[in-house]
Parts: C-alpha cells; structure tokens; sequence
C-alpha cells in the first residue's frame, strides 16, 4: 500500500526585542544563569505584566508580509501548565483569538515548480526559561533568563507531503524573518526553533491519520532526520497490525532515533482561560498603515527583480537572495564590479560561497567585502588577469593580503595580452614538440590541451587563454 506523508510545522521565533514581551528585563544572550530574570518573570506576587509595543509590531510586519489578516482585537490566555522553568505555573500566550490570522508563503520544489503552503495563525507568547542537565550530576539546573522572552508561534496548515517540503517551508520563514529584522534566526541559541506535526495515511485517504508531534528540533538537518524516521515508525507500525499512538517525541541527534517524552496534550488539558492582568489588544487601521511602510522589499520579490534586472536564470537568484545580508553584498559587489552581474554571480555562489562554508563563517563576517570581491571581477573583466589567476588573487585577498590591485601588482600576476609576445612563445613550443604536432595534425585533437598546458607553463599562468587558444589553432592548423 502507498502512504501519503502529512506534516504540519509549529516554528517558534524569538523576536528581537531589547526587553521581554512583559516586563524591562532584557533579552540578551549569553548573560550569567539567572541574572535577566526580574519579578515580573518569576511571577511574584503583586507584580502585574505590561505588553511590550515592540513586540506586536514585529508580529503585525511578520502578518503583512505573508498576507495575513491582522486581528483587529486580539486577546491573550493563560496556558496551564507546571514545568520546573515557568515559575508561574502558566505561560501567557495567544489561544482563540491570535494577532495574525491566516497567511501563505510559496515555496520552492526540488523539480523547480513552487508550492502554496498555508499559515493558520501566529500568535504572541512569552518563552519559559531552560532546563540544564549536563553539568549537575542527577540534579538539573534552571535558567530563568530566558522566561519572559517574547515568541511568535507561527502555526502552518498540515499542507506538506514530505520531509523536503517541511525543510523548504522552514527555510522560507528563517529568511522571512531575518528579512524583516525581526528575529536574528540563531538555532544555535535557540532564538529559531521548530516543532513538527507528522501522521502517515493511506494514498487517497482524506482523513488524518494519528500524528506524533517532534519536539524543538534547531536544525533544518535534523528536521529533515527526524521527520523521514518517524514516517517509517509510523509505517511500520500500522503495517504490523499496531496503532500510533498521539504523543510528544524526543529527536536524539547523537543516536539519530526519536523517543516518546510524553502522551501529546489536548487544549483542554491547559485550561485556557482569558489573562485577567492583561486587556484585550486592540489594532486599529492607523497603526497597521505604520508597520506596512517599514517593509522591506521580501525575498520573492527581490528574486523576481534579480532575475529580471541581473538577468540571472532561477536557481542564481534564488540563491543570492536566500538571505538579505547575502542578496545586499551581491548588489554592492555588482556596483563594485563596473555592472558585471553575471561573472559576480558565478564568483558569490562558487569561490565565495565556498570559501564561507570552508571556514563556517557567514556572510557578514567575510573577510573579502563586497568591494573587494567587485574588485577583482573588474581585473577579470578587463582581462588584466586570467579567471585561473583570479582564484590565486582571492584567497590572497582571504588571507588578509590587501585587495585585488595590490596583489597583482606585488606578485606581478598581470595577464599578458600582447600577442607578440604570446605569439613566440607558442612558436618555440611547437617547435619543440613535433612529435605532439604530427599527432595532432593525424586527427588526436585531445593532444591540443598539451600545448596549451605548455604555454600557460611557459608563461607561469599569465597568458591571456583565449589568445592562446586562438595563436595555437592558427599556428597547429598551418
């Protein structure tokens, strides 16, 4: 029998406000266990929670920019619960009545054609603090620093088939966020994480089968992991006669294996209940007028620009515009080149990207600016050098060793493009080599990459390739 893979995805980003989503404690990361946590976050009594602005208009941009119907009224809950890391004994959150409503963004398919993937909601809430087990020794450790952090729970609609499609559907909201400045997409840190919804059923089948949720996996490696292994312990189990059971799983990267935590809770087992300390949140048209004008230009739209004003091909443009600090420094590399889009395409997503994913560094941290790199393309284009010296060129610049007109001038790596000279030197290798000649002329046009390879040895890479080429053809053909 067929099976048809359901999956829904719960992402929760940490938005990048300065204070908490209730209180003016701050949210900076990396602070001394406990010391970010005052008592509006330990929920003492007598304190009473105060929304922070910020925090719903990084949530309303977030709607706009997925075309979502913002909530004129909003109203926060209380989600019950006892875990060691909320003090309260609740966390307050969004249930009934969310800040953004339904959205969509379109994804991109391995087979190169896109797919609409629905939002359900995305709701405001405060984050609990973490659980330490490591270093305690049978005891665990509680951080309160991150209680009180502000969240936006963005909900999808179960509209994935497969373990690429969730990846994909994630990575376009990590790039959406960051894109809008509102949440710095660390999963390191645990600023962007994700929780997913699988069930299997029968192909043709309209009804759910049971799903297990994936608990806070904070990497798109490890999402895709959990994702196809528990497709097949779901498949395995209906196939031998058994039933999923719904549940809250673990996914063990080390033992890549997932493992039940807990039978998964219904909404009503939190008791719900409307947050008495906190008005309903109201948004008029005014406001909403405010936030659409902070958008940015959104990752489609600055792809479909790409293609059209760059005239790159699909798969270029997408990749240059994964993220807005990479889409940012290939315009200015662009500028930096003397207009040469193409080339600088070709040098951003192959040497360069490369080079990052060599030393794990991000974009930002590059050690080749944008300038430098719109440097060097414009020595490639003028053909004051070779593409070959070029790469010899860049990791110089790399290494630290100054930009691409100082280098080629310090190791003398100047292209030659006098024919003449060209022009003698492929005389004295001809003349050289009449074995190589003959075997040429008798129809082994492969030997041709000998002379070339004789040449640019003669002249240590600096001869202009095409002359060489068209030197070698005129003098082998005569």
């Amino acid at each position: 029998m067929q099976w048809e893979t359901v999956i829904g995805l719960e992402i929760h980003a940490q938005l990048a406000t300065k204070s908490k989503i209730f209180s003016g404690a701050s949210t900076a990361y990396g602070a001394e266990p406990n010391t970010q946590a005052c008592a509006v976050d330990l929920g003492l009594p007598g304190v009473l929670p105060v929304l922070n602005g910020e925090a719903v208009r990084m949530a309303v941009k977030f709607g706009l920019a997925i075309g979502a119907e913002i909530a004129p009224r909003s109203v926060f809950a209380r989600k019950n619960y006892f875990y060691p890391d909320l003090p309260k004994g609740y966390q307050i959150s969004q249930y009934e009545l969310p800040v953004v409503g339904r959205g969509h963004v379109d994804i991109d398919l391995e087979d190169g054609s896109t797919k609409e993937i629905g939002v359900t909601r995305a709701h405001l809430e405060e984050d609990a603090g973490k659980s330490l087990h490591e270093d305690f020794h049978g005891m665990t450790g509680i951080d309160l620093n991150r209680a009180g952090t502000p969240l936006l729970e963005i909900v999808s609609e179960p509209d994935m088939r497969s373990a690429a499609e969730a990846v994909a559907y994630a990575r376009k909201i990590h790039a959406l966020v960051r894109y809008l400045e509102i949440c710095d997409g660390n999963m390191q840190e645990g600023s962007f994480r994700c929780d997913a919804n699988v069930s299997v059923r029968p192909r043709g089948q309209e009804a759910f089968g049971t799903r297990a949720e994936l608990k806070n996996l904070n990497s798109f490696r490890f999402l895709e992991r959990a994702i196809n292994l528990e497709v097949e312990r779901q498949i395995d189990i209906i196939e031998s006669g058994g039933e999923v059971v719904q549940e809250t799983r673990l996914y063990d990267a080390d033992r890549n294996e997932t493992r039940s935590m807990r039978t998964k809770e219904e909404a009503n087992d939190y008791r719900y209940f409307p947050d008495p300390d906190l008005l309903p949140l109201e948004i008029g048209h005014a406001f909403i007028g405010e936030v659409m004008k902070e958008l940015p230009e959104l990752p489609d739209a600055k792809r479909l620009r790409f293609e059209k004003d760059y005239a790159l091909n699909h798969r270029d443009a997408l990749a240059l515009t994964a993220s807005r600090e990479l889409a940012d420094y290939y315009e200015a590399a662009v500028t930096a080149s003397g207009d040469e889009p193409r080339l600088t395409a070709n040098w951003v997503t192959g040497e360069l990207a490369a080079a990052l994913n060599r030393d794990a560094l991000d974009i930002s941290a590059s050690p080749v600016c944008a300038d430098m790199l719109g440097g060097l393309i414009k020595r490639i284009a003028d053909q004051t050098i070779s593409g070959k010296i070029a790469k010899q060129v860049f990791e110089a610049m790399w290494r630290g060793e100054g930009d691409a007109d100082a280098i080629i001038e310090a190791k003398g790596l100047k292209q030659i493009t006098d024919s003449g000279a060209i022009e003698k030197i492929v005389e004295e290798i001809v003349a050289a080599n009449p074995a190589q000649v003959e075997q040429y002329r008798s129809g082994k046009e492969k030997i041709f990459g000998f002379f070339v390879g004789q040449v640019m040895k003669a002249t240590k890479g600096k001869a202009n390739p095409q002359q060489v080429n068209e030197l070698l053809k005129k003098r082998l053909s005569s």
